[in-house]
Parts: structure tokens; C-alpha cells; sequence
């Protein structure tokens, strides 16, 4: 799979299952195996679709805008501004592992909450 397919991949996967279809999202994305690396999501494949469909429902009305995608060798890194109710706003990093078929394998994750002030003048993006 090109650097370019694993891209797109990551992008329509997440974006798939950040919007409420993580069922759709797994069957169209991923692998027999998916390893979770983020604490707060059951690891395996279930573990990833109760989460999605959890937060589907608590806060329907999130977005998510993808900023940057990097993608070298069989790994994609998303850089992605989130909005959830109340105007709170985080920026993550996500990372990818594609199998040798070219399907999502593993993952992992850092949040940050977006401040309201900063030490200095430049976005966090």
C-alpha cells in the first residue's frame, strides 16, 4: 500500500469512527488485530467500538478537523484539532501501525486540552 492509500486510510478511519460509525469504520479499516495503546479504550476490536459509539451518543455534536498527516514506512501520524460541547477544544496525536494487507493494527494517542491563554503567541497547531 502507498504512503498516500495508508494516509487516506487513517484519515477516513478516523474520521469514520470520531463521527459515529466505528462499526463501519472497523470493518472497512481494520485488521484480526487491533492493539490499543490509549488507557482510557478497551484494547481489541470491541474495546475501540464501545468506546466511539459511547462518545456518539454522550456528545453527538463534536468535530474534528484534520490539520496534518504524516505517513513513513508502515506507521500514520494525525495532528487533529477536536471541538466538543462547550466550546472545549484539544488538539491530538495519533499514531497508526498498517499489517503487511495494508489494515490499521495498532494505535496510540496523546490529548491536550487547549488553554485559554498562552505563554506565547502561536497556535498549537
Amino acid at each position: 500500500m502507498s504512503l498516500e492509500n495508508q494516509k487516506n486510510n487513517a484519515i477516513a478511519f478516523y474520521k469514520m469512527a470520531y463521527l459515529g460509525n466505528p462499526r463501519e469504520a472497523v470493518n472497512l479499516y481494520v485488521g484480526d488485530e487491533y492493539i490499543q495503546h490509549n488507557p482510557d479504550v478497551a484494547d481489541g476490536l470491541d474495546g475501540f467500538i464501545a468506546y466511539f459509539e459511547r462518545m456518539q451518543k454522550e456528545y453527538p455534536n463534536k468535530s474534528i478537523e484534520f490539520v496534518r498527516c504524516i505517513s513513513e514506512g508502515n506507521l500514520v501520524a494525525l495532528h487533529t484539532h477536536q471541538t466538543w460541547p462547550e466550546e472545549d477544544q484539544y488538539v491530538t496525536m495519533d499514531f497508526f501501525r498498517f499489517d503487511e494487507n495494508g489494515k490499521i493494527c495498532e494505535h496510540w494517542d496523546s490529548i491536550q486540552q487547549i488553554p485559554k491563554s498562552s505563554a506565547n503567541p502561536n497556535s498549537m497547531y
